[in-house]
């Protein structure tokens, strides 16, 4: 009985992996070794920079925040403890663009969260 050396299941986990491999410099796209390596780092950094993407963005939401809030006359911190104690709930996505695209109503916001920290 001859030996079933699988060339079938082999030749298509090789062609998924260098379909995915397309677009690599050199060898990581034409040869299944460096090919396949190369596509577990690709799907490893993806992985991690999904999530690390939602930290880049609050980071990015609280600078701008504080840009604004100290334009208006107050800090992050105190701004924000100001809108939890006036009971307004607004995410920092929102207040972000809001700091960006509406000023008016920024500022507004600001003096709301003024006003329940003097109180």
């Amino acid at each position: 009985m001859p030996r079933a050396k699988g060339g079938i299941v082999t030749h298509r986990r090789h062609k998924k992996i260098l379909r995915r491999a397309r677009g690599y410099f050199q060898a990581r796209r034409s040869m299944f070794g460096p090919a396949n390596a190369q596509v577990l780092k690709s799907l490893n950094y993806a992985f991690f920079h999904r999530r690390q993407r939602k930290r880049v963005f609050r980071q990015l939401w609280i600078a701008r925040i504080n840009a604004a809030a100290r334009s208006n006359g107050m800090t992050y911190n105190r701004l924000i403890e100001g809108l939890h104690k006036a009971g307004i709930t607004v995410n920092r996505k929102i207040l972000a663009e809001l700091a960006v695209q509406d000023t008016a109503a920024f500022a507004a916001l600001v003096d709301k969260a003024k006003a329940s920290l003097q109180a």
